[in-house]
Protein backbone atom coordinates (compact mmCIF):
# COMPACT_ATOMS: atom_id res chain seq x y z
CA UNK A 1 0.00 0.00 0.00
CA UNK A 2 2.85 2.40 0.84
CA UNK A 3 4.40 2.01 -2.63
CA UNK A 4 1.04 2.75 -4.16
CA UNK A 5 0.60 6.06 -2.31
CA UNK A 6 4.16 7.12 -3.14
CA UNK A 7 3.53 6.48 -6.84
CA UNK A 8 0.24 8.39 -6.61
CA UNK A 9 2.01 11.35 -4.93
CA UNK A 10 4.66 11.50 -7.66
CA UNK A 11 2.01 11.23 -10.36
CA UNK A 12 -0.07 14.00 -8.75
CA UNK A 13 2.95 16.32 -8.51
CA UNK A 14 3.90 15.68 -12.14
CA UNK A 15 0.29 16.32 -13.14
CA UNK A 16 0.24 19.58 -11.16
CA UNK A 17 3.48 20.75 -12.81
CA UNK A 18 2.46 19.86 -16.37
CA UNK A 19 -1.11 21.01 -15.84
CA UNK A 20 -1.84 24.00 -13.62
CA UNK A 21 1.74 25.31 -13.39
CA UNK A 22 2.18 25.26 -17.18
CA UNK A 23 -1.21 26.94 -17.57
CA UNK A 24 -0.08 29.81 -15.33
CA UNK A 25 3.33 30.02 -17.06
CA UNK A 26 1.73 30.27 -20.51
CA UNK A 27 -0.46 33.13 -19.33
CA UNK A 28 2.52 35.17 -18.15
CA UNK A 29 3.68 38.33 -19.85
CA UNK A 30 7.21 36.96 -20.45
CA UNK A 31 7.77 33.67 -22.25
CA UNK A 32 8.91 31.06 -19.71
CA UNK A 33 9.84 27.49 -20.76
CA UNK A 34 7.07 25.04 -19.92
CA UNK A 35 7.55 21.95 -17.77
CA UNK A 36 7.69 18.55 -19.47
CA UNK A 37 8.67 15.04 -18.44
CA UNK A 38 10.44 12.76 -20.85
CA UNK A 39 13.52 12.69 -23.01
CA UNK A 40 13.26 16.12 -24.61
CA UNK A 41 14.74 19.21 -22.98
CA UNK A 42 15.38 22.28 -25.04
CA UNK A 43 14.93 26.02 -25.09
CA UNK A 44 11.14 25.80 -24.92
CA UNK A 45 10.86 23.32 -22.04
CA UNK A 46 12.48 22.18 -18.81
CA UNK A 47 12.48 18.82 -17.02
CA UNK A 48 12.59 19.26 -13.23
CA UNK A 49 13.98 16.60 -10.91
CA UNK A 50 11.53 15.27 -8.32
CA UNK A 51 12.65 13.30 -5.25
CA UNK A 52 10.32 11.85 -2.62
CA UNK A 53 11.44 10.61 0.78
CA UNK A 54 9.73 9.44 3.93
CA UNK A 55 10.31 11.87 6.78
CA UNK A 56 10.00 11.87 10.52
CA UNK A 57 6.54 12.42 11.96
CA UNK A 58 5.73 14.49 15.00
CA UNK A 59 3.77 13.05 17.94
CA UNK A 60 0.42 14.40 16.73
CA UNK A 61 0.91 12.80 13.32
CA UNK A 62 1.69 9.44 14.93
CA UNK A 63 -1.44 9.60 17.11
CA UNK A 64 -3.80 10.44 14.24
CA UNK A 65 -1.92 8.01 11.95
CA UNK A 66 -0.60 10.36 9.29
CA UNK A 67 2.33 9.47 7.06
CA UNK A 68 4.70 12.36 6.35
CA UNK A 69 6.79 12.74 3.20
CA UNK A 70 9.35 15.27 2.04
CA UNK A 71 9.34 16.05 -1.66
CA UNK A 72 11.92 18.15 -3.47
CA UNK A 73 11.57 19.69 -6.90
CA UNK A 74 14.76 20.96 -8.54
CA UNK A 75 14.81 23.17 -11.61
CA UNK A 76 18.23 23.44 -13.30
CA UNK A 77 18.50 26.23 -15.84
CA UNK A 78 21.31 27.11 -18.24
CA UNK A 79 22.86 30.50 -17.65
CA UNK A 80 21.08 33.15 -19.69
CA UNK A 81 19.93 36.69 -18.98
CA UNK A 82 16.46 35.35 -18.09
CA UNK A 83 17.50 32.41 -15.87
CA UNK A 84 17.03 34.27 -12.59
CA UNK A 85 13.60 35.49 -13.72
CA UNK A 86 12.65 31.92 -14.67
CA UNK A 87 13.60 30.69 -11.17
CA UNK A 88 11.26 33.24 -9.62
CA UNK A 89 8.52 32.39 -12.12
CA UNK A 90 8.73 28.66 -11.35
CA UNK A 91 8.82 29.33 -7.62
CA UNK A 92 5.77 31.57 -7.73
CA UNK A 93 3.70 29.35 -10.00
CA UNK A 94 4.44 26.14 -8.08
CA UNK A 95 3.68 27.88 -4.77
CA UNK A 96 0.44 29.30 -6.12
CA UNK A 97 -0.64 25.94 -7.53
CA UNK A 98 0.02 24.17 -4.22
CA UNK A 99 -1.82 26.93 -2.35
CA UNK A 100 -4.83 26.59 -4.69
CA UNK A 101 -4.89 22.77 -4.44
CA UNK A 102 -3.19 21.61 -1.19
CA UNK A 103 -4.62 18.08 -1.58
CA UNK A 104 -3.06 17.57 -5.03
CA UNK A 105 -6.40 16.62 -6.50
CA UNK A 106 -7.47 14.59 -3.47
CA UNK A 107 -4.41 12.31 -3.43
CA UNK A 108 -2.95 13.65 -0.15
CA UNK A 109 -4.37 15.26 2.96
CA UNK A 110 -2.10 18.30 2.77
CA UNK A 111 0.90 19.56 0.84
CA UNK A 112 2.75 22.73 1.79
CA UNK A 113 5.85 24.45 0.46
CA UNK A 114 8.43 24.43 3.26
CA UNK A 115 11.46 25.88 1.51
CA UNK A 116 12.84 27.58 -1.56
CA UNK A 117 16.50 27.92 -2.40
CA UNK A 118 17.74 29.99 -5.33
CA UNK A 119 21.25 29.06 -6.42
CA UNK A 120 23.18 31.43 -8.67
CA UNK A 121 26.23 30.37 -10.71
CA UNK A 122 29.44 30.60 -8.63
CA UNK A 123 31.27 32.38 -11.41
CA UNK A 124 29.32 34.21 -14.13
CA UNK A 125 29.71 32.94 -17.71
CA UNK A 126 31.63 29.77 -16.79
CA UNK A 127 29.04 27.18 -17.76
CA UNK A 128 27.26 26.82 -14.43
CA UNK A 129 23.60 27.63 -14.46
CA UNK A 130 20.92 28.84 -12.09
CA UNK A 131 18.86 26.41 -10.09
CA UNK A 132 15.83 26.44 -7.83
CA UNK A 133 15.28 23.85 -5.12
CA UNK A 134 11.81 23.70 -3.62
CA UNK A 135 10.84 21.42 -0.74
CA UNK A 136 7.33 20.32 0.14
CA UNK A 137 5.98 18.51 3.18
CA UNK A 138 3.18 16.11 2.33
CA UNK A 139 0.92 14.30 4.81
CA UNK A 140 -1.31 11.34 4.00
CA UNK A 141 -3.75 9.54 6.27
CA UNK A 142 -2.94 5.85 6.74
Amino acid sequence: MKDLIEARILSAVRGLLTGRVNEILQGMENAVPVIEFGEYCGVDSIVPLIALSYCERNEKERIVRLEAYSLSITFCLPETRESELYCYAYSGTVSRSIYDDPTLGGVVDRAIVTGKKYIAPRTPHCGDGWSLEMTLRITVEQ
